[in-house]
């Protein structure tokens, strides 16, 4: 079973006013920004990778979001070369490009493959769409969002495999001269995983690919319906998904005591708004998180209950409490002996070849970050781990590694193949 770490990496700073208030998401400007506190908090936030590499986990998860405090990795793939170098045996993680914002998928390629080629062979690639915030900080037309992802997909994937030169002629992307002299050390190319929240389409789109599919915190009833509908995918798509197809992500701080772990997870709730940390939401505009064409109803059928878990997203903080959370296993917390069982609980539920533990989040401060890893890397990642051996959960490194169908025979109409 493949064991991950992950971080939002919020915006820190009690003189901005942010931190603990419920505030509109894109409606806070950039004046509050201190670049000195910012390059603490860079630098802050890789050494707790280096860290958890250290104690033991396989994998440090990183993501993207833009013109946001709630995390302020805004350039993803900057950190993940960064963490290349100076990371020894840890997967890198990127959940990941936002493909539809790049106009020069090209260059993308290349950055992975550099990054790749650094790194060891260390890279995992994951694709995502981006959220409404993304398509208006950077301009993109949000009903071409999905056909350019996944066209974007195939000309990075072909461009890693297809010796060139070649042109290419599609929909969205045209170029006279494919030939990239950076290509990725590990063949075909990076693993390719898919980061979501339940939308059909994209659980859809990545058992079609036996892509990966990793579960960004949610629900456990959410997180088992996205993962039996994987499977069903799959099998349509002429085979039998495994543990290795599915991994889950789950908010866990362990701590000394039960009560000093209490209290710093109550800190998840405590940062500045998230839209997408229930109970820490504050304000998000609904024409901003579900833009007008960014994803049409027949493609963005959510699960049966997703509906349900999404009505009111934009309503005041605290709809869903700190209480409920821990209830409903979307926060653990506690010392090793007593998240253990909670642990157990998600992996018998769910059965993922892989489970990222979100910690450091919020309000939390290094210090509480620091324990917390250590604490993971002496006691709950080795017990996890035996319970993945007891479980036969396989991870996707575990197994061949199967892709989708080639870029060449997936290009759009109108590409040519040479």
């Amino acid at each position: 079973m493949f064991i991950g770490h992950f971080t939002e990496e919020p915006w820190q700073d009690q003189k901005s006013g942010l931190v603990g208030q419920a505030t509109i998401d894109m409606e806070i400007s950039n004046r509050l920004y201190d670049p000195a506190v910012g390059a603490e908090l860079y630098n802050r936030y890789l050494d707790e990778k280096v860290y958890a590499e250290e104690v033991g986990f396989d994998g440090l998860m990183m993501n993207e979001h833009h013109s946001t405090p709630f995390c302020i990795g805004g350039v993803v793939n900057t950190e993940a070369h960064i963490l290349a170098r100076i990371t020894k045996k840890a997967k890198i993680c990127i959940m990941g490009n936002l493909l539809p914002l790049w106009d020069d998928p090209l260059w993308l390629a290349e950055q992975l493959a550099m990054m790749d080629m650094i790194s060891g062979g260390r890279v995992v690639s994951g694709w995502v769409r981006g959220t409404g915030r993304e398509s208006i900080s950077h301009n993109s037309n949000p009903t071409i969002n999905w056909g350019r992802y996944q066209e974007a997909h195939d000309f990075v994937v072909k461009a890693w495999t297809v010796p060139g030169p070649w042109r290419w002629e599609g929909k969205y992307l045209h170029y006279r001269y494919v030939n990239p002299w950076a290509m990725p050390l590990q063949k075909p190319h990076p693993p390719i995983w898919i980061p979501g929240a339940a939308s059909r389409a994209t659980v859809k789109w990545a058992a079609e690919n036996h892509f990966p599919y990793v579960m960004i915190a949610g629900d456990l009833t959410l997180a088992k319906l996205s993962f039996d509908y994987y499977k069903e995918a799959a099998a349509e798509s002429g085979y039998q998904s495994g543990t290795e197809h599915v991994l889950d992500m789950v908010k866990v701080h362990v701590d000394e005591t039960e009560e000093l772990a209490e209290e710093v997870a109550r800190k998840f709730l405590g940062g500045v708004s998230n839209p997408f940390v229930e109970g820490n939401e504050g304000g998000v505009r609904p024409w901003v998180q579900g833009l007008p064409g960014l994803n049409p109803r027949s493609a963005n059928a959510r699960m049966p209950v997703a509906a349900t878990l999404a009505a009111g997203r934009g309503g005041a903080a605290q709809r869903i409490s700190f209480e409920d959370q821990v209830k409903q296993l979307r926060i653990i917390h506690g010392t090793p002996k007593t998240v253990l069982p909670k642990i157990r609980t998600v992996l018998e539920t769910l059965r993922p070849g892989g489970i990222f533990f979100w910690d450091g989040d919020g309000a939390m401060s290094h210090n509480d970050q620091m324990r917390s890893l250590h604490l993971f890397g002496t006691e709950v990642i080795p017990a996890a781990r035996e319970m993945g051996k007891e479980m036969a959960l396989k991870g996707p490194f575990e197994t061949p590694r199967v892709t989708g169908l080639t870029p060449i025979d997936r290009l759009p109409a109108g590409a040519t193949k040479t």
